[in-house]
């Protein structure tokens, strides 16, 4: 009788296969991210990150523009084939810094307004929607 009822139970959770679970579809598509804070400490230099419908993440730091993909389920978090361009500008050790810690997220939280990235170290990055 177990077993009928473990194999309805993976039945029934196939339809939840297809579903969209990125952070696209938990409220962070369409919106173009502005990087406020790290670590608490207030991110001064222009820095935006945007989430697309296909996985396809998009962003421009200080200096350089950069491209990625996100593939896991929301609300995990991880950039992969991150692609930036190499432009030097006043404000490298800026990028770095939002660079660095962009790759340390593991974690993504959505909410009006506002998206936080985090990890289990205790490290956050802060976007707020850019007006």
């Amino acid at each position: 009788m177990s077993r009928i009822l473990l194999i309805l139970a993976v039945f029934a959770a196939l339809p939840a296969c297809g579903s969209d679970e990125t952070l696209v579809a938990y409220g962070a598509g369409d919106i173009e991210w502005q990087l406020t804070q790290i670590d608490g400490n207030t991110y001064s230099a222009p820095a935006t990150i945007r989430f697309l419908p296909d996985g396809n993440v998009t962003g421009v730091a200080p200096c350089n523009r950069f491209n990625a993909v996100q593939t896991l389920p929301y609300p995990w978090f991880s950039l992969e084939n991150i692609a930036i361009t190499r432009r030097a500008c006043p404000d490298l050790l800026q990028e770095q810094a939002m660079m660095s810690a962009l790759d340390e997220m593991t974690l993504a939280e959505t909410s009006p307004g506002m998206l936080l990235l985090s990890n289990a170290a205790g490290r956050e990055m802060l976007f707020r929607a850019a007006e």
